[in-house]
Order: C-alpha cells, then structure tokens, then sequence
C-alpha cells in the first residue's frame, strides 16, 4: 500500500479550520477586531483565549506564537482559537479602538474577550498569554471561569506580589513556561516569584528565549499548551496529509 503524501509542517503552514473575523465590544465602549479560528469538524476540546505581547514592542494578535496556534491547533489538537488586538493596536487584521492602558484599561479587553466566548458556548476556556499579555491575565483573569492560565515568557513587571497571591485561592491551573535565557524573567527567580501559587504547574524550557524564535522552540510551546488543554492530541503531527491536485 502506498501512504498519502503528506507535507512538512512549517512557519506559515496554515491548516484547515473555520476563520471568522470578529469584532469586540468592551464595556467601555471601544471595538476590538480579532479572529476565531475553530476546528472544521466542530469538536472543540478546549478554547484558548490569546492575550498578546507588549503593543509598545510591537506586540499584536499576529505575534508569531499566537498566529501559529490559530493556524495549527484547530486541525491537530481540536482547539478553538480566539485572537485579538487589544486597544490601540494594528494587525493585519485591522485597528482595535483606543490607547495602550499600561495592562489597567486592558481590563476591559478582556471582559470583552470572555463575553464572547460565554456568547458563543466556547467550552473550557483557558487564557493564554504571552509576555504583557501574562501581566493582564494574571491581573484580571481572576473574575471568569476559565479551566487555568498558560503564561509565555511571564515577566512579573506589572503583576504585584497580591496579585499572584490571589491566584492561590483559585481553583484555575496556572501554568508559568519559562525560557531558560529569558530577557526578563529565567527560572530560577521565577519559581521563587510564583511560589505563593500552591497550584503552579512550573516549566523551564532549556535554551528557550523570550521570543521563542524557531520551529524547534515553537513546537515545544504548542506541546506544552495541549498537554494542557487536550493532551489526546499529543504528540503534534510534524507533517500533515498533502491536497491532491484536480485533474
């Protein structure tokens, strides 16, 4: 029998899933433009909710991690991805309403976020955020049913030690991926920082950086995500079924 050829998964693989571009409606009253991308099949294991890297440093929805994950985890691991631009920021996609709120005003971007999802019946919901997007998570994501937080390259800048040691008190898993040659934040002061949270699910990643730069660094961080959120689906696919051409 001959297999079905299959193609390398890389950089700007996109594979199938349903896309919709969305717009949100923050409570005090900005437009957010973003996207949701859920799987074809319409099973979703799990929903992440992408809060983005710092919009000063030029972080949007498009930055790279969170694009991958829409552009991959519906098809190979049944996630439903929902991305953003929080307020002030251009993608691609377009221009969120209003101005960089320092991770206070962003508050509001993520009541907008979860209101979709309870909108749509997103099933278990995690938030996902990637350096500033952490800082928001771990300051405002307390006040919504989410199954946990996935924080990417956590830089504790703008979280106070209260606002980690609430977390304690909550049923969500907090899991803290931390690149072992991080700007900011490496391991060894990021376990002790994180401590107060008796629930951490701790992960240092050996040669990782901030940024998570390469295929190698990417697939351990999609890993990492469903081993949280769907661990079924592991391990990744690194190919995936090549299109036959028409006649």
């Amino acid at each position: 029998m001959t297999a079905s050829p299959s193609v390398e998964i890389r950089s700007a693989t996109e594979l199938p899933a349903v896309r919709e571009d969305i717009e949100l409606t923050t409570d005090d009253g900005l437009t957010l433009v973003g996207e949701l991308a859920t799987p074809e099949s319409g099973s979703i294991a799990a929903t992440l909710v992408c809060l983005h890297p710092l919009p000063t440093a030029h972080g949007f929805m498009d930055s790279h991690i969170l694009r991958k994950a829409s552009l991959r985890l519906p098809a190979l691991a049944d996630v439903a991805v929902l991305r953003f631009n929080f307020r002030g920021v251009t993608s691609p996609r377009g221009t969120s309403e209003g101005e960089f709120g320092e991770g206070d005003a962003e508050a509001h971007d993520l009541a907008a976020a979860m209101r979709f999802v309870a909108e749509r019946n997103l099933p278990n919901p995690w938030i996902l955020g990637w350096s500033f997007g952490t800082e928001v998570a771990l300051k405002h994501g307390r006040s919504y049913p989410v199954e946990g937080l996935i924080l990417l390259s956590p830089p504790l800048h703008r979280t106070s030690p209260e606002e980690l040691l609430a977390w304690s008190g909550s049923s969500a898993q907090v899991v803290a991926v931390v690149p072992e040659l991080d700007d900011f934040l490496r391991p060894d002061e990021a376990r002790e920082r994180f401590a107060v949270i008796p629930q951490l699910d701790f992960v240092a990643v050996e040669e990782g950086k901030h940024l998570w730069v390469g295929e190698k660094q990417t697939y351990r961080v999609l890993s990492e995500i469903v081993e949280r959120v769907n661990p079924a689906a592991l391990p990744l696919p690194t190919s995936w079924p090549a299109e036959e051409e028409t006649p």
